[in-house]
């Protein structure tokens, strides 16, 4: 589900289809640009409510801006100009042109990004640009709409190997469980399905419909539903039932995605299935618990709504406030989100259940786990202890739990892999 606010759709004249070309008729980047601020850069422009990450890849004079969220991939900048401390460079998209002023401190690039007069800050830090995934580790399967890609690990040990579908949570979120919408990445599901191949396990992760590799299959957001990610998960069950170089074949999902999953898992038939800070209640019974800190008059208008959207209604009058989490566009998705109970859905679940929560958890608390154990039959529970929502060991500090959200240098929790790995091969 992309999470959306009004303040970001002050940069829509900018929005373009995912792979754009950079047909750009400005002046080439000027050439006064210093090799002292060559390299890749990323970061976020603050717009109120919704910080939107971009990168910015500076060579020789010339550079390249990338907007994740937007679709918006190396498009080309019409001038770079530095003269050491002062950075600036700007670019025009679709008629918008977006101007960046700022200044080198160290390893940071600070200022403010205009736009049609209004401005708004920004910041870079040095960053390494991720590699292209190697070739030969791409598959594809067919789903609506298209062809979706995922990437495959392989144990370089002789097979066949058990497999693992490995699925990411909500909002934007890709296949190495890094949302688009979050400044930094933590890597956790990459770090995930690359530990697990070490010790024997195929894993096939994928970025979601609308994301990265798979951009090409959004749908627009009023038409979106919870069953369009069901569906694809499916497909790639299927894709790996049909392989002969897996044997056993799992499911693991990973917040949203262990509901996602676990539906999916129920439709095909899989071995066994993983649970990581999987929800135990219903969308509108987790999302009335998220929002019980809002100001009175907003949790009350919350809860009205999310009653009128169980009973099968959509509300047009949403107050500005609650415009991220309840704009018309995005209520047709929750209702069928909430539609699905993860307790009756784990309870006529055909194959062995380990369900992990982590005491840490700021989104999803570990008694989810615990709920979601006791619906199932025979299944295992792990509760890892200091573990937050991206499987990150952290104190009991909310902003070193926060800032695990986006360090890829950051371990997995200990225990974590070892326990699925076990699982999953007896």
């Amino acid at each position: 589900m992309k999470k959306w606010t009004a303040a970001a759709l002050v940069l829509a004249g900018i929005l373009l289809a995912a792979g754009c070309s950079g047909d750009n008729n400005e002046d080439t980047a000027e050439s006064e640009t210093a090799s002292k601020i060559d390299g890749f850069w990323q970061g976020a422009i603050e717009v109120p409510g919704q910080p939107i990450p971009f990168s910015i890849e500076f060579t020789e004079g010339e550079g390249s801006l990338s907007i994740p969220l937007q679709g918006i991939e190396n498009y080309p900048l019409s001038t770079v100009k530095f003269d050491d401390p002062e950075v600036a460079f700007d670019t025009t998209i679709q008629g918008e042109r977006l101007v960046f002023e700022g200044a080198l401190n160290a390893e940071k690039i600070t200022g403010n990004m205009t736009q049609k007069n209004q401005k708004f800050p920004f910041e870079l830090e040095r960053g390494e640009k991720e590699q292209a995934a190697d070739p030969e580790k791409i598959i594809e399967t067919e789903v609506e709409g298209g062809m979706m890609q995922a990437l495959e690990e392989i144990p370089d040990t002789d097979g066949p190997h058990p497999a693992a579908i490995l699925i990411a949570g909500s909002g934007p979120t890709d296949k190495d469980g890094n949302s688009l919408t979050l400044t930094g990445k933590n890597n956790s599901l990459k770090m995930l399905a690359e530990e697990l191949k070490a010790k024997g396990i195929a894993v096939i992760r994928y970025d979601k419909r609308g994301v990265g590799d798979n951009a090409a299959l959004a749908k627009n957001e009023s038409e979106l539903r919870f069953d369009d990610y069901a569906e694809d998960a499916a497909a790639w069950i299927r894709f790996a039932k049909e392989d002969e170089r897996f044997t056993d074949i799992a499911v693991i999902g990973h917040s949203e995605g262990a509901l996602v999953g676990l539906v999916a898992a129920n439709q095909e038939g899989v071995d066994s299935y993983v649970s990581l800070t999987g929800v135990g209640r219903t969308a509108d019974e987790l999302l009335r618990e998220q929002l019980s800190t809002l100001p009175a008059a907003q949790r009350e208008e919350a809860d009205a709504i999310l009653g009128q959207l169980a009973q099968g209604e959509t509300v047009d009058d949403v107050s500005p406030e609650l415009q991220q989490i309840f704009r018309p566009s995005v209520q047709p998705y929750l209702q069928s989100w909430m539609a699905y109970d993860p307790i009756a859905q784990v309870e006529k679940l055909d194959a062995q259940a380990l369900i992990v929560g982590g005491t840490r958890d700021l989104q999803v608390p570990a008694g989810d786990a615990e709920l979601l154990h006791e619906a199932k039959s025979g299944s295992e529970l792990l509760i890892v202890d200091g573990m937050n929502h991206v499987l990150k060991p952290v104190p009991d500090d909310q902003q070193a739990n926060m800032a695990a959200y986006a360090d890829p240098a950051l371990p997995l929790a200990d225990g974590l892999v070892e326990r699925i790995a076990e699982f999953l091969k007896n």
